[in-house]
């Protein structure tokens, strides 16, 4: 035995809670899975209702002790909600790759679009394909809530590029053209939703994170998918952008794809004053409890609904700043 996995079958916003702890101790990654069902070999695949969160400890001579912190560590997070107990299975290391592809296959996102794993070439040369190694802990493409920005970033952006609507403002407009059609991805995890939007045509793509992880894995991606300097990266959020840090401080689409809670900071932080002059914002990653208050916290910061789409219990939207 090499390695210990730990998997939970979970549901709703406790998988991002469980993915958290297991990263602590997992230095290998985290994965969480939305469930997929197949007909047949050839079937792009149907999400469900299922969230598996998977991690690996090293069987070494520190795996009893690792293993009694993290279950210390769930339990602390058991006494605000209940968590089932996990599955422990043993893995060894020949199995370790195999054991991650397993459980991974190209899906198909909107009309345009293909998510494929690192390794893997795609499938359909007539979809563009993101390449993700699910390795990571920060969005593979397979939860509902990146399927719904990146379909709904696919019609934001053909649309754009078709009244060629710019970016507007600029930290340093001598470098970034009017012309050019730019992006902010605050929260960029895995890098999916910039990679997506650069390939889908957007010029430039500004991706922030307040984990140095994300980061890396961010930069990892791009490179994977053959993204250079068109796709800025850097950590921080909203309040590093609107200093200035960063190359551009506000651009024509914006993308928020994280839990209900954190947008709605991130709305009162001034999120919406990124979105430059009849530009447009997406947000994802809301159950559909949430709606009302990410609602009220939009017409609270003059932001307007255009768009609303659901996937499962999972809601998404397109906004517009009103003023």
């Amino acid at each position: 035995m090499n390695w210990l996995e730990v998997s939970f079958q979970l549901d709703g916003e406790l998988a991002e809670a469980v993915a958290e702890v297991l990263a602590r101790y997992a230095p290998s990654g985290v994965v969480t899975e939305h469930g997929i069902k197949f007909v047949d070999a050839d079937d792009p695949g149907t999400p469900s209702d299922d969230v598996t969160v998977r991690a690996y400890l090293p069987a070494d001579d520190r795996l009893e002790e690792t293993r009694q912190r993290l279950e210390q560590s769930l339990s602390y997070l058991g006494m605000i909600q209940a968590i089932p107990a996990p599955t422990y299975t043993p893995i060894k290391d020949a199995n370790w790759m195999e054991s991650w592809k397993q459980h991974y296959r190209p899906l198909s996102v909107g009309e345009k679009l293909i998510i494929v794993p690192a390794w893997m070439d795609s499938p359909d040369e007539t979809r563009i394909p993101i390449k993700i190694d699910p390795g990571m802990a920060f969005g593979t493409g397979t939860h509902p809530t990146t399927q719904l920005a990146l379909a709904l970033m696919e019609d934001v952006i053909e649309e754009m590029r078709e009244l060629s609507i710019g970016h507007r403002e600029s930290g340093n407009p001598s470098t970034t053209p009017n012309s050019q059609l730019t992006m902010i991805d605050v929260g960029c995890g895995s890098g999916i939703l910039s990679i997506g939007a650069l390939k889908l045509g957007v010029d430039r793509a500004l991706g922030v994170d307040v984990d140095a992880a994300s980061v890396e894995s961010s930069r990892e991606n791009a490179d994977v998918n053959g993204i250079g300097d068109e796709f800025v990266i850097g950590q921080g959020s909203v309040a590093e952008v609107l200093a200035g840090n960063f190359e551009f401080k506000s651009a024509p689409l914006v993308v928020a794809n994280i839990l209900a809670p954190v947008l709605i900071r991130l709305m009162e932080a001034g999120m919406g004053t990124l979105v430059a002059p009849a530009g447009r914002l997406i947000l994802s990653g809301i159950l559909e409890e949430k709606e009302a208050a990410i609602r009220a916290t939009a017409e609270k910061h003059q932001l307007e609904i255009l768009e609303r789409r659901q996937m499962g219990d999972w809601v998404a939207f397109v906004l517009k700043r009103i003023s």
